[in-house]
């Protein structure tokens, strides 16, 4: 057997495979051929036959007799694995998007299309089909229960349903989530994993999603969407304490808002101290994110402090913050940075010359003002006494 037709066979199967387990979920139309049936014996040819140009043939004539039913779907399901299989991939997503139109609800079809999206090797085709999945997925939801149907009934088969998906709505979870994060792009980066927090909003990788999205926002210099983001993210998720401290930073690094920053970095301090370990994350893992985000809200009180005339208070939050935010130069820096300010406001300026210095010996943007303001500590400097 050939290389390529090996190729084709793993990708029809894989394809097939994701289809068989999702077709037990019921989510969306489920389709059932009687055994004997006109419908039965055609979709029996087309699936023995082996060249695309015959399977097609006999698709539209099957298309033609039996397009205008719900037998549709079928003829769909199988115009996306034989044009996937010959890597047409345009022509795939066509009859997928037939399929859609008929039942806007059936995650088997979605589903399919997603993984030819993956083999297609599209970036844009793939992060259209994961998102196309999650919306089907929430609005299976919320769906209300039909007419004649108790409604403990039909909450009980939403959550069986959603549970014999889980398998398959997790794989498109985390595919679109790494084609997010490994991105180098951060514009792009942002977009992706600013599509997916949305569609997936209950997903294990959602908090780490609108983490990275708002920081790859950050990157590209796109304020204006970075804070709309976390926002939006706020609005769905009040307890979140990336989003939090993202915020609370911002408005106290531009010195506005200080009520509301202040209360951000108090609220993740308390979600923070009650906060139970993802169980993806390792122990090690969770430490170092709790250490670094309590110094960050540590830090962001110290400053706001300060901004307040609060020294006493801010030298307090700055030297919290200092132990958890010693791994990272840049944080810490800053944090020093500004102890050093409230330090010299309460005139305790023997304190504050140490933690300036510290402050100069990283390399960050922080090391030349904190140098500037160590040489005016130190006073002018005296000329040297003339020899005799």
């Amino acid at each position: 057997m050939s290389r390529t037709m090996a190729l084709r066979l793993a990708v029809a199967g894989m394809l097939a495979l994701g289809i068989a387990q999702i077709v037990s979920a019921q989510i969306g139309k489920k389709i059932l051929v009687r055994a004997g049936t006109p419908e039965d014996k055609a979709l029996m040819a087309i699936d023995s036959a082996t060249a695309l140009a015959e399977k097609v043939d006999l698709l539209d004539k099957f298309m033609a007799e039996f397009g205008q039913s719900e037998f549709i779907l079928h003829a769909c399901d199988r115009y996306i694995l034989a044009y996937a299989a010959e890597k047409q991939y345009d022509k795939a997503f066509e009859y997928a998007a037939k399929g859609l139109a008929y039942d806007p609800e059936n995650l088997a079809l979605a589903m399919t299309t997603f993984r030819a999206a993956q083999e297609s090797g599209s970036l844009k085709h793939l992060v259209d089909w994961g998102e196309r999945v999650g919306g089907i997925v929430q609005a299976y939801k919320k769906k209300n229960p039909p007419e004649g149907i108790d409604a403990a009934a039909w909450e009980e088969k939403k959550s069986q349903s959603l549970k014999d998906a889980s398998g398959e709505i997790s794989y498109v979870e985390y595919t679109l989530f790494n084609a997010g994060v490994t991105s180098k792009d951060p514009a792009q980066k942002a977009e992706i994993l600013d599509r997916f927090s949305s569609a997936f909003p209950g997903s294990p990788y959602a908090s780490d999603a609108a983490t990275v999205a708002a920081d790859a926002y950050r990157q590209a210099r796109n304020t204006a969407r970075m804070l709309e983001f976390a926002q939006r993210t706020l609005a769905r998720d009040p307890s979140h304490v990336g989003m939090l401290l993202l915020l609370s930073e911002h408005w106290t690094e531009n010195k506005e808002q200080f009520d509301k920053a202040e209360e951000y970095a108090r609220r993740a301090l308390d979600l923070l101290a009650r906060a139970q370990k993802p169980a993806q994350a390792t122990e090690e893992q969770w430490k170092q994110q709790v250490e670094l985000q309590s110094g960050l809200a540590y830090s962001a009180l110290g400053q706001i402090h300060v901004n307040r005339k609060r020294d006493a208070q801010a030298v307090d939050a700055l030297r919290l913050a200092a132990p958890l935010l010693r791994p990272y130069d840049f944080y810490y820096a800053r944090n020093q940075y500004v102890l050093g300010f409230a330090l010299l406001n309460l005139r305790r300026t023997a304190e504050a010359k140490p933690v300036f210095t510290e402050a100069a010996g990283l390399n960050t943007p922080y090391r030349p003002l904190a140098q500037a303001k160590l040489n005016e500590l130190a006073g002018p400097a005296r000329p040297a006494k003339k020899k005799r």
